[in-house]
């Protein structure tokens, strides 16, 4: 019965090796490292930028119990609620909130000395009420008196408490003017004592100072932040409320429609020239290609140069009489001519890059198509119609979908003319919130939003421009 055993299983895994063997893992080898590339610079990406846009780290604040992060949430309130300040209480600074913003404190020292009956004392009292008198050779206080209390009816006493905490029990008090050692000191963390309204309920407890915004009759307020996310629209709501965002889309959108027709006909008109294969043609592509190697900034310093007042266009129309003193252009008031110096500069500079993918395309279309249309009596524009258009229009998809992507995008030819604020676009509007507002979250939903533009361009192109065993196959 085992010897039966043992041949099954041999006749069962030899036929699995021979399997394996002929198994060619050459492939997957190659594509690893285009998924951990996907994974690390487009899903992370991704996945943080979603996050941002939708997730609010310090939406909500937790209130506790009693003056410490270790009791019992008492309820929480969300970010900029109207709050009441009932009380406060110094808690000691944990390193690790040292440099939180809000952040308010107070120094407690520890000291040794006598009371007026010449009992020992020992134990805490706040900074405030000590005036110090001698200090280490490092600024350390060791030696201070007692302040005296102003007023005719404050308190001549001041009490020194068990703990560095005015809720703990007090263990002496002193006199004015009375010599106390300083032994050591204590940083403590002011938390206030706070009610707030949340859906109709009120809601009672403590939270650090660093989370609070007093008013300065001290005894209202508001959540300044939370401690604890949650998802929210309100980055896309404030997205779609603001000022510069419509602006910003009507202006993106309205390049796209003028910039990418005009750079297409140009780029085919290009590529069949250089196709035709001319004397020069090889000096033509070199011209042709020279935006290529120009960077965005650079060519909208150069058309700027072109439409400022003192600028080129200026120069020639006055040499020839056309006008009698310059004429200003990049102006607020002469919006029209921005958006006609954008189009421009991004047709100058980026009509190559379509001329290089229709090129492409036009290389893989077969001699002997074209030549059996040529014999069957096709003119050049009946062949350039029915027979080059649809052969390139893998080609022109490529072409459309990344030109496309380019112009969602296009910032720094618009900076260069227009300053970012005359004429504004989504990817000008992405910066200014990132870098001028330092509001992230805002900054990555416009990044969305310009990415959810690039994915329906390229479905639309996808599905709009396709070749005629794409559209058999669907």
């Amino acid at each position: 019965m085992v010897a039966l055993n043992t041949s099954s299983l041999r006749s069962a895994i030899i036929p699995l090796l021979r399997t394996m063997k002929k198994r060619n893992l050459t492939p997957y080898w190659l594509i690893l490292p285009t998924v951990i590339y996907l994974l690390l610079f487009f899903a992370y990406p991704m996945v943080q930028g979603l996050k941002l846009a939708v997730w609010d780290d310090e939406a909500v604040l937790s209130l506790r119990e009693e003056a410490s992060l270790a009791s019992d949430e008492a309820g929480q309130l969300h970010q900029g609620v109207q709050v009441e300040v009932l009380g406060q209480q110094g808690n000691l600074l944990e390193e690790a909130n040292a440099d939180e913003t809000n952040l308010l404190t107070e120094i407690w020292f520890a000291v040794d000395g006598e009371d007026a009956e010449g009992n020992a004392v020992s134990g805490w009292t706040p900074e405030s009420r000590v005036r110090v008198r001698e200090e280490a050779e490092d600024g350390t206080p060791i030696m201070g008196t007692v302040r005296r209390r102003l007023g005719s009816n404050a308190d001549p006493l001041t009490d020194i408490y068990a703990e560095p905490n005015v809720q703990s029990e007090v263990v002496a008090r002193v006199e004015a003017s009375t010599e106390l050692q300083i032994s050591e000191l204590a940083t403590l963390e002011l938390w206030y004592q706070v009610r707030g309204e949340e859906n109709g309920a009120t809601v009672e407890g403590w939270a650090p100072s660093r989370f609070i915004q007093v008013f300065g009759d001290e005894v209202s307020g508001r959540v300044d932040r939370g401690n604890a996310g949650e998802i929210t629209t309100r980055f896309i709501e404030r997205m779609l409320g603001d000022r510069f965002f419509m602006p910003a889309l009507r202006t993106t959108l309205l390049l796209i429609v003028i910039i990418i027709p005009t750079q297409f006909v140009l780029a085919v008109i290009m590529a069949l020239v250089i196709q035709a294969r001319l004397k020069f043609n090889s000096i033509l592509l070199y011209i042709y290609a020279i935006p290529l190697g120009v960077s965005d900034l650079a060519v909208g310093i150069l058309f700027f140069s072109i439409f400022t007042q003192n600028g080129l266009l200026n120069s020639i129309l006055q040499g020839l009489g056309i006008i009698n003193q310059a004429q200003p252009y990049l102006t607020a008031n002469t919006r029209y001519w921005i958006i006609i110096a954008i189009w421009l500069a991004e047709v100058w500079r980026a009509t190559s890059i379509v001329m290089v993918i229709v090129v492409s395309g036009l290389q893989a279309i077969s001699d002997e198509v074209l030549e059996a249309a040529e014999l069957f009596g096709a003119t050049y524009w009946q062949r350039l119609w029915h027979v080059i258009l649809p052969l390139l229009k893998p080609s022109l998809q490529v072409a459309l979908i990344l030109r496309t992507i380019l112009a969602l995008q296009v910032f720094a030819v618009v900076i260069a003319l227009s300053g970012g604020d005359v004429v504004t676009v989504l990817a000008n509007e992405t910066y200014r919130q990132y870098f001028e507002f330092r509001n992230s979250n805002v900054a990555a939903v416009y990044a969305l939003f310009i990415l959810l533009l690039s994915m329906v361009s390229a479905v639309f192109y996808l599905r709009a421009v396709r070749t005629q065993q794409e559209v058999s196959a669907a």
